[in-house]
């Protein structure tokens, strides 16, 4: 279709119906921070907290009669299900949408509520289309594709009506995201076809670059497997529709990591309060990363925050990974003496930076292998001038920053049971968190007590929590006992907790 014919359509599509026109906020955190003058288009504050009603409705509504008799089917991670069900539910057309195995609880959920029946169906959003086509086939329903339908393209487009609206001087690049292109097709065609200068860049996560790899072979390709982190924006293939539109029209698609992501997603929450999901937070990860490839400054530029469909518990994940993706925490493998006071010590070498983490089990006599995180500040110099701080020092310490066993398993199971250890008592502590905190603690016990098994995590609240392994000679348990009333922390005696007996003992 010629983009003259479909930027007629998106002028007269059909949306407000259901849809609202979302405001454009500006990011004060974010523009301080990059030095630009950044605007979040807030399209997770739709009533399905997604820019999916605004195509399913427009597609809905040009249906004839007799195609909203038969009733619709659909296919759907889970944004185009909930806009297809608030849709149904307006038109008075009977929806039933076919989500794939992945979708969060939440989305499922939300579909029920909007008045539409959901069937799960398969690993991806591939097997569900299947699915439902088969449907289609068999029970004669009429199917409503997420992305690749002219009139699902034309209603993403009226964001771009609004944007230019709201943001009357020029814009120099939008950045949103891609799953299977609609949103990109339809918000480019409207943008280029005034402002051919405003640049229109996609962002992929990297587990799903479907339109990038099409775009690097110049043809549709069909990725073998997929990450389904950003769940909403993961597909295997894009659409035929979209593919044509967005190589015409998008200027560049980049790539970000689960942990970019993540970060992109504490970046909104630290500027709107608002928790994105995955897919809603590509646009501002993509953001970040090409400015900083391209040291722009002063630059006018748009983010289309496209959804906030998370279940809650992913903001275990998501939390975990943000300081990562903003290369603002390290995490260490560093050998030290096995001997007392040896913790406080290397402590005192990683200095006033703060410790996020810190997992140790005693192995043998000589040496102890400790699993630290460390706060930093500077992104990568500082990492680097830490790491040489280290070594200087003649600790032998491994980067595992970007080690992704070490990020997703490693940190949740150094431990395990130690051969030959004699006399130990396992406590866990409670102080006030503050800098310094663990440092004071470690001094507290000094040299007097080998420590055996220690684990602590900064879980950014009021108290810190510290799990301590010490032995303690026989005779020496009331002297132990007495330190433990002068040390002024809250404490528990677990020796006895079958956990411990069962698999640190």
């Amino acid at each position: 279709m010629p983009t003259s014919s479909l930027f007629e359509k998106i002028l007269k599509a059909r949306v407000y119906d259901v849809a609202k026109e979302t405001p454009l906020e500006f990011a004060n955190a974010l523009s301080r921070r990059f030095d630009n003058h950044i605007y979040f288009k807030r399209e997770d504050l739709q009533p399905v907290f997604s820019f999916k009603l605004r195509g399913a409705f427009n597609k809905m509504f040009q249906l004839s009669d007799e195609e909203k008799r038969c009733g619709v089917i659909a296919a759907s991670a889970g944004n185009h299900a909930q806009g297809i069900a608030l849709a149904g539910t307006k038109l008075n057309v009977k929806t039933r949408i076919v989500m794939p195995e992945i979708t969060p609880d939440i989305k499922i959920q939300a579909v029920k509520s909007f008045g539409g029946e959901p069937i799960i169906y398969g690993a991806s959003f591939d097997d569900a289309y299947a699915h439902a086509m088969k449907l289609v086939e068999s029970e004669g329903y009429t199917f409503i594709h997420p992305f690749d339908d002219i009139d699902v393209i034309a209603g993403q487009g009226t964001i771009a009506m609004e944007l230019l609206k709201q943001h009357q001087n020029p814009i120099d690049i939008v950045f949103l995201a891609i799953g299977g292109g609609g949103l990109a097709a339809g918000v480019a065609t409207y943008i280029k076809h005034l402002y051919p200068d405003t640049l229109i860049i996609g962002v992929e996560h990297d587990q799903a670059p479907s339109m990038y790899e099409s775009f690097r072979q110049n043809k549709r390709i069909t990725l073998d497997r997929i990450g389904t982190f950003a769940d909403g924006a993961a597909v295997k293939e894009v659409g035929q529709n979209t593919f044509e539109i967005t190589r015409n029209l998008v200027d560049d698609i980049i790539l970000v990591s689960t942990d970019e992501t993540c970060a992109a997603i504490k970046d909104m929450f630290e500027d709107t309060r608002t928790m994105l999901e995955p897919a809603g937070a590509l646009a501002i990860a993509g953001l970040k990363k090409y400015v900083e490839v391209h040291n722009l400054k002063n630059k006018q530029l748009i983010t289309i925050t496209s959804g906030a469909n998370i279940n809650f518990d992913r903001l275990r994940h998501v939390a975990e990974r943000a300081e990562l993706g903003e290369k603002r925490e390290a995490l260490l493998a560093v050998t030290i003496p096995e001997c007392p006071g040896s913790f406080r010590k290397f402590c005192n070498a990683i200095g006033n930076r703060p410790i996020t983490e810190f997992n140790y089990r005693y192995a043998d006599k000589n040496d102890a292998q400790v699993f630290a995180g460390v706060k930093l500040s500077n992104a990568t110099e500082e990492r680097d001038e830490l790491l040489q701080e280290l070594r200087d020092q003649d600790y032998a310490v491994t980067d595992l920053s970007d080690n992704e066993l070490a990020k997703v398993h490693l940190r949740f199971m150094v431990g395990g049971h130690a051969q030959g250890l004699e006399d130990e008592l396992l406590y866990r502590f409670r102080f006030p968190e503050s800098p310094g905190a663990l440092l004071h603690f470690l001094s507290s016990i000094g040299n007097t007590w080998n420590i055996s098994l220690f684990h602590y995590r900064n879980h950014g609240s009021d108290f810190g929590r510290v799990l301590v392994g010490i032995q303690v000679q026989k005779n020496k348990c009331e002297e132990f006992e007495q330190f433990l009333k002068n040390l002024g922390y809250d404490y528990w005696d677990e020796t006895m907790n079958p956990a411990y007996q069962r698999f640190l003992g």
